[in-house]
């Protein structure tokens, strides 16, 4: 392929999202196709680093969201300048070698206590709320595998729920209890035709969480039960190895930043 063949930065983008693996989540395409769409002054073959420092630069945004640009860049022009693209282009003229990371604030990020995550079930409207409830915080489930779960994917025997997580790599996620009573109580009720079991899709479970938020004052968005996940398993004394493989983390990384507050709790607790 030569390079007149991609001449506008929609072809390169077109190109690139293409070239992604099978198994990237629309979402991870949506972030790509979003982040470079928005940089087409610089979505292009030759582009100088100068010309890539000067957009980040003039982004009127949080670190956090000019890392985000940074990333796509990284991946796109790491695309581009190999042999994947097929234009011929020499690597070592990537241009995003010559671009420093972005530095993003690392902040302690909060999460829901058990104490919570009571309220928020007994304030819910009906069963099936209560039961999305329960499975975010007993689970650490992400929305999208919370939102594909079919009656064929729960083990009644073992406590678990099958699931596709990132990356399409399917694994287990347990669950109490409660969460066995809730989902018993809201499926002997609701037939659910091989759909998921919650007869609301994504976007309804948003609304269900930022319903409860608002009456109740506590931010309750999946990446808040995730941490909750985290950092209740932590208080209960289990290692960041057993929550990386409960949570269906890929790496450590993640589970230690969301159980930071806890280590620090911890030797506050220790210091008073």
């Amino acid at each position: 392929m030569s390079s007149s063949l991609l001449n506008t930065p929609d072809e390169l983008i077109d190109a690139f999202i293409t070239s992604r693996r099978q198994g990237l989540s629309p979402r991870t395409l949506e972030f790509y196709r979003d982040r470079l769409s928005k940089s087409d002054g610089i979505i292009k073959v030759g582009v100088k680093p100068q010309d890539i420092k000067h957009f980040l630069g003039s982004l009127k945004c949080s670190n956090g969201s000019k890392h985000a640009y940074w990333r796509a860049l990284t991946v796109f022009y790491h695309w581009l300048y190999s042999p994947k693209s097929g234009l011929g282009l020499n690597p070592h003229d990537n241009p995003m070698l010559l671009i420093d990371t972005p530095k993003v604030e690392k902040k302690m990020l909060p999460s829901l206590t058990q104490e919570q995550i009571c309220q928020l079930i007994e304030q819910a409207e009906c069963v099936r709320d209560k039961a999305i409830i329960s499975l975010f915080a007993d689970s650490g489930l992400r929305l999208n595998e919370l939102a594909s779960i079919k009656g064929c994917d729960i083990d009644w025997g073992d406590y678990t729920v099958i699931i596709w997580g990132k990356g399409d790599r399917q694994r287990k996620a347990p669950f109490t209890g409660r969460s066995e009573r809730l989902l018993k109580e809201w499926l002997c009720g609701y037939s659910h035709n091989g759909g998921n079991i919650w007869g609301i899709k994504r976007r309804g479970i948003q609304t269900v969480l930022k319903r409860l938020s608002k009456n109740t004052g506590i931010k309750c968005n999946p990446h808040a039960f995730r941490r909750g996940f985290a950092c209740n398993l932590h208080r209960k004394g289990l290692s960041t190895l057993d929550i990386m493989h409960l949570g269906g983390w890929s790496d450590l990384s993640m589970v230690l930043r969301y159980t930071q507050s806890i280590t620090f709790e911890d030797c506050l607790r220790h210091y008073k």
